[in-house]
């Protein structure tokens, strides 16, 4: 079978599936996932030992260590996968909620419910955990789902998906309620992007040039986020210790995810005392510094001059631009102009100040006192999440059960007429 025809067929047995998953109860849902957690776990040295070849592939090639890091999968991260899946588990069911009930004077009643999207595309990129996330969401939520990930990632998600579709099968759901596209050609992005008679929505995830390429290609709505271009704005009545922990964490603990920083901001007042502190801290963690003037200035002749492409750059590495500030507005007005709307946060003490931040920054999600690497479902209590999204429609930050449904409107009457 052609990759056309294969990827067709996906589709059509995709939304067989969807009309089982929507009406399937709560405690089948649950029990599936729970044969999927049982089934990750049963399973983990084969997991492991494909991650380990994606892992040495990929390392072969040249990949650069904060993109192995996203693609590596060890006896902890592939625990904490069995135990977010769990978590999902024991989430309220979304689907069937009644968001609201009336009578208008026709006497007519209508509901408004909660219900499946129906099928879903996810097209991602190096991080193998994203095929159990997304997964154990739609599952949760009664939607079908057809996975396409990244040819680095190929036997992880191979084997992962097995875990899933074992999963369905032992309660007794359809296993095509998870089918993973298991060819690498580039041609199945584009071809999955044009599947609108059998999908209702997609979600790339992924590099800037992924996204582009679905939204370009898509014939049904996308739910995406560009980049993460995360910015942390230090200002003048920071707590500077505070300031300096939460940057550390922000940049260096994942710098290849997108919720890390990769612009800091400082305020002009504190810059002189704090900057060289924390430049020779990032430093001695191999923080690469690329600085306006004013802020080379003070961290050294080894911190390198930025270019201005470096304030519309998403790194995800070790990198990090840095430019001092006059004011929150200043700050303000870089964030609108360079930032992506995912995540940004300001450091102070000062309330009034954090709540001109709060209210002023259009981003997903907006912090005070508090790192970036916060962004993500399963620290929002979500359980995991199905990506990231920097749209306003309609879903944004992080997208959890709530967001992987739609509703509908049911109407009762006793015979009512229009007159």
């Amino acid at each position: 079978m052609n990759l056309a025809d294969e990827i067709e067929e996906l589709g059509r047995r995709s939304r067989a599936a969807a009309r089982q998953l929507a009406i399937a109860p709560r405690a089948a849902k649950d029990a599936a996932l729970e044969a999927v957690a049982a089934a990750i776990e049963a399973n983990a040295e084969r997991v492991l030992a494909a991650n380990a070849a994606d892992v040495e592939a990929a390392a072969h090639r040249g990949v650069a260590e904060a993109m192995l890091d996203r693609l590596r999968l060890d006896a902890t991260r592939l625990a904490k996968i069995a135990r977010q899946v769990r978590d999902v588990v024991q989430l309220p069911d979304p689907v069937g909620e009644v968001l609201r009930a009336w009578s208008p004077p026709s006497g007519i009643r209508i509901e408004k419910r909660r219900v499946p999207i129906g099928t879903i595309g996810i097209i991602f990129e190096s991080r193998p955990n994203v095929t159990i996330d997304a997964a154990a969401l739609c599952l949760k939520t009664g939607n079908a789902t057809i996975l396409r990930g990244g040819s680095e990632a190929l036997h992880s998600n191979l084997a992962l998906a097995e875990c899933l579709r074992t999963g369905l099968g032992a309660a007794g759901l359809p296993a095509d309620g998870v089918q993973l596209i298991g060819r690498t050609e580039r041609e199945a992005v584009k071809l999955l992007a044009q599947l609108d008679r059998w999908l209702d929505v997609i979600i790339p995830r992924g590099g800037e040039a992924l996204i582009r390429t679905v939204v370009e290609h898509a014939r049904m709505p996308v739910i995406k986020h560009y980049t993460g271009l995360c910015i942390l704005y230090v200002d003048a009545a920071a707590d500077l210790p505070m300031a300096a922990r939460l940057a550390v964490d922000a940049k260096v603990r994942r710098p290849g995810v997108c919720n890390a920083i990769e612009t800091l901001l400082v305020h002009r007042a504190v810059a002189p005392d704090w900057l060289p502190v924390l430049g020779a801290e990032m430093r001695a963690h191999g923080v690469e510094l690329r600085a306006d003037p004013a802020a080379q200035a003070l961290l050294g002749a080894e911190c390198r001059l930025a270019e201005e492409a470096d304030w519309d750059t998403e790194f995800l590495d070790l990198r990090l631009a840095v430019k001092v500030v006059d004011s929150l507005d200043e700050a303000l007005e870089h964030i609108q102009r360079h930032g992506s709307h995912h995540s940004d946060a300001i450091v102070t003490r000062d309330p009034a100040t954090a709540e001109r931040f709060l209210n002023e920054v259009d981003s997903a999600t907006v912090y005070w006192n508090a790192s970036t690497r916060f962004t993500d479902g399963g620290e929002f209590g979500f359980g995991a999440e199905i990506g990231i999204s920097t749209d306003k429609l309609h879903a944004r930050g992080p997208m959890g059960l709530e967001e992987l449904t739609t509703y509908k409107y049911l109407i009762r009457g006793t015979g009512e007429v229009r007159g």
